[in-house]
């Protein structure tokens, strides 16, 4: 909670007001950075840096994506796939540790 306070002061400093749904519609790249750098759907333990990796990865397929002019729709499809791509990885990894 405490960091969300601070983003939003931060958010108003820039730009001298705020609505309350900026970031809404965000939850999908979350989801899939937080899975890219590693933390399971099934529940367990994730790792800061991996969550930072995957934001990252996110990030640059995203800004490359509007970049090519890809529709918007076709980017929320593609990062859902990514999302099950990343989760039958964490499944078949799972299946061989045990």
């Amino acid at each position: 909670m405490g960091l969300a306070a601070l983003a939003g002061i931060l958010n108003l400093s820039f730009l001298s007001g705020v609505q309350g749904i900026v970031g809404a519609g965000i939850e999908l790249d979350v989801i899939a950075a937080t899975v890219i750098g590693g933390t399971s759907l099934a529940g367990g333990e994730g790792t800061i840096l991996g969550t930072v990796i995957g934001v990252l990865i996110i990030g640059i397929l995203r800004n490359g994506l509007v970049l090519l002019g890809v529709s918007p729709f076709w980017q929320i499809t593609l990062i859902g796939g990514i999302i099950i791509g990343a989760a039958a990885v964490d499944v078949v990894t799972r299946k061989v540790r045990g």
